[in-house]
């Protein structure tokens, strides 16, 4: 179910990923992404982290990625994670699935510390990142601006080379 995301998936991943461009506040992109740019994204962030999919007789419901989290050598170790899900595949544990999986990949591509970025108020957002053992790190306020509304952000951070996740001991 789980398996590697290629090129050939941008088409089906733009088709999931732009209603939540254009209608919702979960990203902070305004313009929906073409199956082109889609491709680049990929081909740009497999190389260094993983993006794997979650697939059902050949459809694509959901998927997840690690990325850059800051361009700076001394992040290197740090990676941003997303997911994302098609409508009628939420509340079945697929994204808990793809994140345990990206939890699981990360050390491998020299990664030590992950960081979930949500866009508030999302306290379903925030109870899935604290189930899987991040934990709150920070709010920025009004750092986003979508739909005419200055928007917060919470940071959620997971430490991966630490007993139980947690970056404080």
């Amino acid at each position: 179910m789980i398996d590697e995301v290629t090129e050939a998936d941008a088409e089906a991943i733009a088709a999931l990923y732009n209603p939540y461009v254009l209608n919702s506040r979960v990203t902070f992109e305004i313009d929906p992404v073409s199956t082109a740019g889609m491709a680049q994204r990929i081909l740009s962030i497999t190389p260094s982290y993983p993006w794997i999919a979650w697939r059902e007789g050949g459809r694509l419901l959901g998927y997840a990625y690690l990325a850059r989290f800051r361009s700076r050598a001394a992040y290197d170790h740090v990676a941003e994670s997303s997911v994302y899900l098609l409508p009628d595949a939420t509340g079945r544990g697929i994204g808990t699935a793809l994140y345990r999986k990206l939890i699981e990949l990360a050390p491998g591509y020299g990664i030590s510390r992950m960081i979930g970025v949500i866009a508030l108020p999302n306290e379903e957002s925030e109870r899935f990142h604290a189930t899987l053992g991040f934990r709150r790190a920070g709010v920025l306020e009004g750092v986003g601006c979508k739909f005419g509304e200055l928007i917060d952000t919470a940071y959620w951070q997971l430490c991966l080379d630490t007993p139980g996740g947690r970056c404080d001991g």
